[in-house]
């Protein structure tokens, strides 16, 4: 629910847009890695969370 919840928060980018409007390359280059920032912010995220409850599960046993 959660993931969803930030799914429909995050607005999507036109990055085909952005780099048709691009100035010069510079920019392209820095809305394409823009772009995925948020989506590596998420994959970490995750495996935090992944890394803490499997050690907390192991602290169990």
């Amino acid at each position: 629910m959660l993931a969803t919840s930030i799914a429909l928060i995050q607005e999507v980018p036109d990055i085909k847009q952005k780099i048709k409007d691009a100035p010069n390359s510079d920019y392209e280059i820095g809305a394409t890695i823009g772009s995925f920032i948020p989506l590596v912010i998420l994959i970490i995220f995750a495996y935090i969370i992944y890394y803490r409850m499997k050690k907390i599960k192991d602290l169990d046993k």
